[in-house]
């Protein structure tokens, strides 16, 4: 089973499916809307990364399905904000398999139905939370 998240000019809708149509797939290929499902007939997305179901993330520079242990700099990957910083992380090839649990789409055409169509249950606003006031005994 993969978790889709979708994302179209800054909005992104959550997905999930139990079909293999994206494995074999490489981070940086399009997919067609109507291999995922049916219901995004029209659609073209483009992979645009992802994560294993460790929390490794896919790297579009490492080959294959192995982890890999890649020495970054600034940029992807780092949380480190010191200068001249370059630091080993494991990351994850970059083609999908069962053992991707995440995968990040954007759309690259836009089919027939909005997304905003397709998911009425996430385009709800948020629900904003009020706290009861609790009514407290005087003490003697």
């Amino acid at each position: 089973m993969f978790k889709l998240n979708i994302s179209e000019k800054g909005k992104a809708w959550k997905f999930e499916t139990e079909g293999e149509a994206l494995a074999g797939k490489n981070v940086g290929e399009s997919v067609n809307g109507e291999e995922i499902d049916s219901k995004f007939e029209g659609y073209e997305f483009m992979i645009t990364g992802g994560s294993d179901s460790a929390g490794f993330p896919l790297s579009k520079e490492v080959e294959g399905i192995a982890l890999k242990r890649v020495l970054l700099t600034k940029g992807w990957g780092m949380r480190d904000s010191r200068k001249g910083v370059r630091l080993r992380k494991t990351v994850r090839g970059k083609q999908i398999t069962s053992t991707t649990s995440q995968i990040n789409l954007s759309v690259v055409k836009v089919g027939s139905k909005k997304l905003t169509e397709l998911f009425p249950e996430q385009n709800k606003p948020a629900e904003v939370k009020t706290e009861k006031a609790v009514e407290v005994a005087p003490t003697i």
